[in-house]
Order: structure tokens, then C-alpha cells, then sequence
């Protein structure tokens, strides 16, 4: 396996930090790009996720076409793959995840592998809300993920706003 290259590109949500690894996006950091990386700015791969993140924040990119690897268990990357499979604007529970992988029972799992999505934005674990309506987590903030989803037109309720 070949050395991660980074790169950083500015978003709404702050910098974001890119890396790749052997054509893929391997990683996506709300901030900046960790202390010593390899930065390769010129890298197609980093070119083109940051070009199609620039376009989704815009509002004009509602899939992304870059290669994705993101490295984890064989459990989250199913998980990770049901949440592509979830289109712009539209959110499901933890539940109907869990449900779509043939894990009913396993809701927490789900939602921790979530959390480990090492690729957010370009594998939309925002998405994904509790069977409530609230947010539930994310990995880059709750803020962030209220803003991406707006982005998208999603219909939420803010987490404050749910009784207990």
C-alpha cells in the first residue's frame, strides 16, 4: 500500500483535509490537514474532490463520481456502502440502516461505524438522523451536520426541539 498524499481546500465548513492513496479519497478531516503529511496538491484525485466538494457546496453536485477506498471492517464498510446508496436531500434512521444491511438488531454497530466513516461528505453518513427526527452524531459536529443537510433540503427537527 502506497503513502497517503493530502491536500486542503476551503469549504463552508471550514477547511477540509484530503488524502489519497492509490487513486482514491481514502480520508476526508473537517480542518486542516494534519502535522507531517505528505501534501501533493496537484494530485488528480485530490483535484477532483476538491473540485466535486466545491460543486455540492455550491448546490450544483448532487452525487459524487471521485473513488472513495475508506479502510475499515468488513462490517463498516457495508455500512458505508448503504450510505451511498442514500440520495441527496433524503435522510433515514439508524434503524432502516441497519435494516438495509440485513442487521436489524444491530443499530448501535451501525451507528458506530457511522462515526468511523472516515470519508464524510463524499459517503453521506449525514444522512443518517435518529428514529426521532434529531440529528443523532456526526464526526465533524452536529453544527456541520445541520448545515449539510440543509444544504440538501432535508427535513429535520433540531435535536432541541424533539420531546423527551
Amino acid at each position: 500500500m502506497s503513502e497517503r498524499s493530502w491536500t486542503s481546500v476551503s469549504s463552508p465548513w471550514g477547511p477540509l483535509a484530503l488524502a489519497a492513496r492509490d487513486g482514491a479519497i481514502v480520508e476526508v478531516r473537517f480542518g486542516p490537514v494534519p502535522p507531517g503529511e505528505r501534501r501533493a496538491d496537484a494530485s488528480d484525485v485530490l483535484l477532483r474532490a476538491a473540485t466535486e466538494i466545491a460543486e455540492y457546496a455550491a448546490g450544483s453536485r448532487r452525487a459524487f463520481t471521485v473513488p472513495v477506498a475508506p479502510e475499515g471492517t468488513e462490517f463498516q464498510r457495508r455500512a458505508w456502502k448503504v450510505l451511498q446508496g442514500i440520495p441527496w436531500g433524503e435522510t433515514i434512521s439508524y434503524a432502516e440502516q441497519a435494516r438495509r444491511m440485513g442487521r436489524p438488531t444491530a443499530v448501535r454497530a451501525v451507528g458506530g461505524a457511522n462515526g468511523r466513516n472516515p470519508v464524510p461528505i463524499l459517503v453521506p453518513c449525514h444522512r443518517v438522523i435518529a428514529a426521532d427526527g434529531s440529528l443523532g452524531g456526526f464526526s465533524g459536529g452536529l453544527a456541520h451536520k445541520k448545515s449539510l443537510l440543509t444544504l440538501e433540503g432535508a427535513v429535520m427537527l433540531d435535536r432541541e426541539s424533539v420531546p423527551r
